[in-house]
């Protein structure tokens, strides 16, 4: 999708649609609202007045102009109550009024800068908020549907700003709005690809294609090499499946005058059955999205390549499918990670957190710090979160709390959760270092810490999005299938530490 940023009256534009607002409560439209409401003969006035348009959160009401202003039809957006109102709730009502227009197969949309002014925020921060809103909420996964789609996609979003001056600032944020919601929909088209087309060498390649793309640094080691860094781990889990395994490596280097490097590191279960510990079959689709951490790491490093912060960052991607087999491995069998800890394997199941705990291993001996890793990693954690938030768990309070707020601004909650050193005795094993399961009872901590063996001392934090990574239905900005979870918290993160 196009995107333009204009100066002008946003009741003279030609576009097919143009988008104004209204808060909740207000009985007569003022600023742009007010002037298409006058370019209408108080048709905005009526309606609400009629108790049609209330101005509630994501409400959309249409107005056809028949050819009082130039554009086909008005929409008029609620903001919801004026005190309430965040700047993800703008990007939410982005994706609602451009999904909304798109099924009047508007092709040209333009809006005016929403919550700029009475709102609150500065016109720079809303553009980009309903850049990213319009993209993401206008997603759709149709590569393997035949059929063309009942509506054409939109193809233009213009911002209007009456300001010229200001309308010049506000390019930079459309356009860093735009890099930012196209790296989550990259990762959302990852994640949505069925399992047989998206295999660990499939997801080696599509790291080949953005690596060359943004002109990335890649390595990626295959069963050989992996055998002689010791990756036990990892290569016990891939034992199962036919499909070779893969450790992808992508490097950004924006700080070449230091050697510090931030450490993603992104769960890459290509398709996890459960193994030998098989999975019930009730929803087991939605497994083709266990590398769901892995698609945010590989597309958080295309936003960073094309945003180019001064810092170094790289991505660890321990990539395999979890399958049961003849040669799979068995509940009680023992391995050994790359850092030389031996592992109770008690449940095949548990098998996240062995391919990233030499993930994780690796990483420490390139010397990456801090370490960020994100995983759908535990069913406990979407049980006791919901939907609605990821869970965060570490070793180090200041790299947690830069985590929290760089998710705060992309609108992806988080909620820190306990790492009291009690939990560890829950995974203390008889006859290993430790086991892979600390039994049903606070299973997310206890993941937690199996990975904190793995990071050293490094300055380590986890992201458990296994309750986050899929939606089951539209709601904002997010639509179903893939979310995307977690790309723009590593770039907002990544942002953070840069020293530009």
């Amino acid at each position: 999708m196009n995107i333009v940023v204009k100066a002008g009256d946003i009741s003279s534009i030609e576009a097919d649609a143009v988008v104004v607002d209204l808060f909740e409560g207000v009985g007569r439209p003022g600023g742009a609202t007010g002037v298409v409401d006058t370019a209408l003969d108080g048709a905005i006035s009526k309606l609400i007045m009629h108790g049609e348009i209330k101005g509630k959160l994501n409400e959309v009401t249409v107005v056809h102009s028949l050819g009082r202003v130039p554009a086909r039809v008005v929409a008029v957006v609620g903001l919801g109550k004026q005190k309430d109102l965040t700047l993800d709730k703008i990007r939410g009502l982005a994706g609602e009024f451009c999904r909304s227009l798109r099924r009047l197969n508007c092709r040209r949309i333009a809006t005016i800068v929403h919550g700029a002014g009475a709102g609150g925020f500065e016109p720079e921060v809303s553009a980009q908020m309903i850049v990213e809103g319009s993209i993401l909420g206008l997603y759709r996964f149709r590569k393997h549907i035949s059929k063309e789609p009942e509506n054409h996609d939109v193809e233009e979003l213009i911002i209007v700003e009456r300001d010229k001056a200001k309308a010049k600032t506000l390019e930079k944020a459309c356009v860093r709005g735009k890099i930012l919601a196209g790296a989550t929909n990259l990762a959302r088209d990852l994640v949505n690809e069925p399992a047989n087309m998206m295999t660990p060498n499939d997801l080696a390649k599509a790291a080949e294609q953005v690596a060359k793309t943004y002109r990335l640094g890649l390595a990626v080691l295959d069963r050989g090499q992996m055998e002689k860094e010791g990756m036990g781990a990892l290569l016990g889990v891939a034992r199962g499946s036919c499909q070779p395994p893969k450790l992808i490596m992508i490097s950004y280097k924006g700080d070449k005058g230091s050697s510090d490097t931030l450490g993603l590191v992104g769960k890459g279960i290509t398709f996890d059955s459960g193994g030998i510990s098989l999975k019930p079959s009730d929803n087991m689709w939605e497994m083709k999205g266990d590398m769901s951490g892995a698609a945010a790491v590989l597309a958080a490093m295309s936003a960073i390549a094309q945003l180019k912060p001064k810092v170094n960052v790289a991505g660890v991607i321990p990539a395999t499918e979890n399958l049961p087999s003849g040669e799979a491995t068995k509940p009680g069998d023992i391995l050994k990670a790359v850092n030389g800890k031996t592992v109770e394997v008690v449940n095949t199941d548990a098998e996240g957190r062995l391919i990233l705990a030499d993930a994780l291993g690796y990483a420490v001996k390139q010397g990456l710090s801090p370490l960020v890793d994100v995983a759908t990693l535990t069913g406990a954690c979407h049980i006791a979160l919901g939907d609605f938030r990821s869970g965060l768990f570490g070793n180090n309070q200041e790299l947690m709390d830069k985590i929290v707020e760089a998710g705060t601004g992309a609108g992806e909650r988080l909620w820190q959760m306990p790492m009291d050193e009690e939990y560890k005795e829950l995974n203390k094993s008889e006859v290993a270092d430790i086991k892979n399961s600390g039994g049903r009872w606070g299973g997310a901590v206890t993941a937690a810490q199996f990975l904190s063996e793995f990071v050293g001392d490094k300055p380590w934090a986890h992201i458990d999005i296994a309750g986050t990574f899929m939606s089951d239905k539209e709601r904002g900005y997010l639509v179903k299938g893939a979310t995307g979870v977690s790309v723009r918290t590593l770039v907002n993160l990544a942002l953070a530490f840069s020293k530009n």
